[in-house]
């Protein structure tokens, strides 16, 4: 069911983006205005929902986005569409903290599998979250992976698609 009301995301992790996870260079904090503004954008064009993967990398930086933005925008929502609960297992304790942090600060979270099953969670969350979506904001660097096979899906889909260059 394709709502026009929502806008998904999908990017990056942090390991594949020119500053890696230093998000204090330029390139980066480019990056953030650039996102910020887009989102800006499909707030006006009145769309309410957000769904964010809540992954390491451009996810996250999404989430921490939106929920900045709803301090001036009080009726968006930002959903949390997480692949299994235990997601963030292997991932650095500051990471972790960040994630759990955020996971307090969102409206909601759809999670697919309690346990990671491989590779088609991250597929099934991602294919969730375009079906729930018209509009998707993009972190790609042009590469094959899993951020441009959503891309496709989201095309695919009828999906209004806004690319982001990292």
């Amino acid at each position: 069911m394709k709502t026009n009301e929502a806008v998904c995301f999908t990017g990056h992790r942090s390991q594949k983006l020119p500053w890696r996870f230093n998000e204090n260079d330029e390139r980066c904090m480019t990056m953030k205005v650039v996102l910020r503004s887009e989102i800006e954008k499909a707030i006006k064009r009145g769309y309410r929902t957000f769904y964010c993967g809540m992954a390491i990398g451009f996810d996250m930086i999404c989430a921490e986005t939106v929920i900045n933005l709803k301090k001036h925008y009080s009726d968006i929502r930002i959903i949390g569409a997480l692949p299994c609960r235990t997601q963030d297992i292997k991932w650095s304790g500051r990471d972790r903290e960040r994630y759990r942090n955020l996971l307090t600060q969102l409206d909601g979270v759809r999670c697919i599998y309690d346990e990671y099953i491989g590779a088609e969670c991250m597929l099934e969350r991602n294919r969730f979250m375009v079906n729930n979506s018209s509009l998707m904001i993009a972190l790609f660097n042009g590469l094959s992976g899993g951020t441009k096979s959503t891309i496709d899906y989201a095309r695919s889909q009828g999906l209004e698609t806004i690319i982001i260059k990292p």
